[in-house]
């Protein structure tokens, strides 16, 4: 009986979404995929790429990162212009975003209720809604001298 392969699971799940496993595209899908559901930026992925001796460029990674959220593997997360986080977790939720820390955390998509939601424009349909809600952590209170 011969032991599965380490990359197979990954292999099928570029297989189904239609993307030719290259060795470059397998080892960023093992670090994005093995550790569970993650949120991570172009350049903290080509980081831990580095560290993991993955020969690969950040014009690399950024290319992997939108060829994997057009196959619907990852969510992007535009946060502001030029700060953008992609999400492993593909399912329906929202987004806490920690400022100063640069942190997203996960909110299940049935803790957060909408009234209304205005009606697209003519021709145009709505794909999904997302809610960033942005908080700070208070400084702690100083202690009296």
């Amino acid at each position: 009986m011969s032991e599965p392969r380490p990359y197979a699971p990954i292999v099928q799940k570029l297989r189904q979404a239609q993307l030719r496993p290259t060795r470059q595209r397998l080892s960023l899908a093992r670090l994005l995929f093995d550790p569970g559901d993650r949120h991570v930026t172009a350049e903290q992925l080509h980081e831990e790429a580095i560290e993991a001796k993955v020969p690969v460029s950040l014009a690399t990674v950024y290319n992997t990162l939108h060829q994997f959220t057009a196959a619907g593997l990852l969510r992007e997360v535009v946060i502001e212009a030029g700060r953008s986080y992609f999400d492993t977790n593909v399912t329906d939720h929202h987004h806490f975003y920690i400022e100063g820390e640069g942190r997203l955390m996960d909110i299940p998509g049935d803790q957060v209720a909408l009234r209304q939601i205005p009606a697209p424009p003519q021709g145009a349909t709505i794909e999904r809604v997302e809610v960033i809600v942005r908080v700070k952590h208070k400084a702690p209170p100083r202690a009296a001298s």
